[in-house]
């Protein structure tokens, strides 16, 4: 069911689930606390958005030179740097080096990139014991379910659901206390740190100044995955760019302001190259997986603005579309505005042409985003892909025709509206109309006004 051909489906069934909606409506609330507070941030926070927009521009505008001079500067501090074409290739690059160095046990940080590979069961295909370390990921690791969100993966669960998952697979009793469940979680997962073989994380940033990688979290378990095994692996994507140290700064101010409103995350690690001589901890190997996966296409076509993207979850906390239907209808790794254009951009238009159709067009995506991608226009330009390739149903196009025709045409659109207002003009709504009929059952369509907007201008 959770497949971006299923959308509609998936919406149905997500509206009318009761738990689901229960959590989505606490979650309402702290999006709207959030957005007050980025409101009273002022012109400070613009200038922020300003500045990190430029540098993620300026970054894909030169990306080859940052790709080459961060391979550089990565391999002289000591890391292996692999580049992977697609999903295939990076995950055969990933089970390649857990085999080399002869791993059984492996703990993974939180990544958007590995779920978009599909890496743990391409790990797992291979004999590999797999631990996510993120609370949320490993709840949704055992519920064997897709994150419903960028950055809490597990946002569509009560406690109420997490205690059952808990109790189902660990064994004890059932509890639905957050502190106790919390403790469990914590009690199991650092078993598995202790014995890893292999550390997997993504990486937010990779410096090109430096050869670093950097992972922002609020958890203690990104550090743990990546400094108590002998081999770390960093897998991101070739857009995650940033000349310098200082470019960073900016970059991570803005990414947490936008995602959590913090001033900065908690855990901000930089890790540039393998364990030194003289350092107490670290892995012995580190190796860096750059994914391109559509991206290098994507940065020559249309859409290259959405390469600036941070992953903040911003679009999805302000989108009113995604927060009544959460993360799982979109049948795909990325959801809300963000993901109705990576989606098609990933897998295609073809299979997953209601997505671009899943917004209002409200504009909040677009004003709350931290670099500034113009969410609304990349959505507009593939519902008009869609239409220009005939995967919309045929009515749908030949009403647009029919509208394109009359709008164009000055007179005859003023004869049609004239017409249209004596007919249908008046007080109260309309019931029931073609083809938008479906949009009335919840919604009142008000009749229109009898004169026209040109009429009334004239009356003056």
């Amino acid at each position: 069911m959770n497949n971006p051909q299923n959308f509609k489906d998936n919406v149905k069934r997500d509206l009318d689930d009761q738990k689901l909606q229960k959590a989505l409506l606490g979650l309402r609330s702290t999006f709207k606390k959030q957005r007050e507070v980025k409101a009273s941030l002022g012109q400070g926070y613009q200038d922020l958005r300003d500045k990190a927009t430029a540098i993620k521009t300026h970054t894909l505008e030169h990306l080859d030179y940052y790709l080459e001079r961060f391979e550089e500067n990565a391999i002289a501090s000591g890391a292996h740097v692999h580049w992977a074409k697609d999903a295939d290739e990076a995950n055969s690059i990933i089970t390649n080096i857990c085999e080399k160095v002869g791993a059984k046990s492996i703990t993974k940080g939180k990544s958007m990139i590995t779920e978009e590979i599909h890496l743990n069961k391409a790990l797992e295909a291979k004999g590999f014991e797999v631990t996510e370390t993120d609370l949320g990921e490993y709840i949704i690791q055992l519920r064997d379910e897709i994150p419903s969100h960028i950055l809490g993966p597990a946002l569509h669960l009560t406690r109420d659901d997490v205690g059952e998952t808990f109790h189902v697979h660990h064994g004890r009793d059932y509890t639905n206390d957050p502190v106790t469940l919390q403790r469990e979680a914590r009690e199991i997962i650092r078993e598995k740190f202790l014995k890893a073989d292999v550390g997997i994380t993504g990486a937010n940033f990779c410096i090109a100044e430096t050869g670093s990688t950097v992972i922002v979290t609020n958890e203690g378990n990104g550090d743990l995955t990546q400094n108590l095994p002998p081999v770390h692996i960093a897998v991101t994507s070739i857009e995650k760019l940033s000349p310098t140290l200082e470019d960073t700064s900016v970059l991570i101010r803005a990414l947490t302001r936008a995602a959590t409103v913090q001033e900065v995350s908690v855990y901000n690690t930089f890790s540039t190259g393998p364990k030194k001589i003289d350092d107490i901890g670290g892995p012995e190997e580190f190796h860096i997986v750059l994914l391109d996966n559509g991206r290098s296409e994507m940065l020559k076509s249309d859409y290259h603005e959405l390469l600036r993207c941070l992953r903040c979850g911003a679009c999805l906390n302000n989108c009113p579309v995604y927060t009544n239907i959460g993360g799982h209808a979109y049948g795909a790794t990325y959801m809300g505005p963000m993901g109705s254009v990576w989606t098609p951009k990933l897998i295609g238009l073809r299979h997953s042409q209601d997505l671009p159709n899943a917004s209002t067009f409200c504009g909040a995506c677009e004003d709350v985003c931290p670099v500034k991608i113009p969410l609304p226009k990349l959505m507009r330009q593939l519902r008009a892909e869609e239409n220009r390739y005939k995967l919309s149903p045929k009515i749908q196009r030949w009403g647009m025709g029919m509208f394109t025709y009359i709008a164009k045409r000055p007179k005859l659109y003023g004869a049609f509206t004239k017409i249209f207002g004596k007919l249908l003009g008046g007080r109260g709504k309309l019931s029931r109309l073609p083809i938008i009929s479906p949009w009335q059952k919840t919604r009142d369509f008000p009749r229109p006004s009898k004169k026209t907007f040109l009429d009334k201008w004239d009356e003056n």
